[in-house]
């Protein structure tokens, strides 16, 4: 019995909460180490910011001989292309996936990577389609309050009104400075549960190696990528590999 692909987004309205990396790594990770089949439709017009990565991506595979290399013996490992990344504007994005729908073996998940503005209709009547979202939120005032904002919204009008395909909606803390544990914390989280939002058990760090794409020559490692998983080595303490654990328990999605 063929399976309908999970809709998945990491969106909210506020710029540079980190919604496009983990997106990424997120994809990257049920691609390439779990054995999931996954697509990314970049809907973040007009930068389409994922689709620059993977140019910079297949740029620095041609010409660096160790991700040459790295590529090859991926491939020999687990027999599977890079997964598909596709341009849409956000009110188009559905309409672009159709084509994938329409086939005897579909994508087990589709990741659709949103604008950091989600004021016309168009957005939103796309976010409405979506299976599961996933809120980024940072112990920032301006981001939380911008988030948490988005994300009422979208638990008032959509789901909790049944007006759309929505069937969770969770907030995940990211960029978390263990070092810098503050009041902000305790207080949002909650703000979050007296608005009816929940938030994921797991937590990103702040780290300098969610910013370390493939490089341009040497062997130095790689965390985000659209061609590769993160390095396991860099992996370790990222809460990457337990991120998409507590995700996959949450869609129930089976290999």
């Amino acid at each position: 019995m063929k399976k309908d692909p999970i809709f998945i987004a990491f969106s909210t309205q506020k710029g540079g909460a980190g919604k496009t990396t983990l997106t990424v790594l997120t994809a990257s990770f049920l691609h390439y180490v779990k054995g999931y089949n996954v697509v990314v439709v970049d809907c973040d017009y007009p930068q389409f910011s994922v689709t620059d990565m993977r140019e910079r991506d297949l740029r620095n595979v041609e010409r660096n001989p160790y991700l040459k290399k790295l590529a090859f013996e991926q491939f020999k490992k687990i027999s599977k292309r890079a997964y598909p990344i596709l341009e849409s504007r956000p009110e188009d994005a559905i309409e672009t996936v159709k084509c994938l729908l329409d086939t005897d073996t579909p994508p087990d998940f589709i990741f659709f990577d949103f604008p950091g503005t989600v004021n016309n209709h168009g957005v939103i009547n796309t976010i409405a389609t979506m299976d599961y979202i996933f809120c980024p939120i940072a112990a920032d005032r301006v981001v939380m309050e911008s988030s948490l904002t988005f994300a009422g919204l979208v638990n008032d009008t959509l789901v909790s009104t049944g007006q759309s395909n929505i069937k969770g909606l969770y907030l995940l803390w990211n960029m978390v400075d263990k070092r810098e544990k503050t009041d902000l914390y305790d207080i949002y989280e909650k703000i979050a549960g007296e608005m009816g939002l929940t938030i994921l058990k797991n937590f990103i760090p702040d780290s300098k190696r969610f910013r370390k794409e493939g490089p341009e020559d040497g062997d130095k490692a790689l965390f985000r990528s659209t061609l590769f998983p993160p390095d396991k080595l860099l992996c370790r303490g990222s809460n990457i590999d337990a991120l998409v654990e507590e995700i996959l328990s949450l869609v129930k999605a089976k290999p």
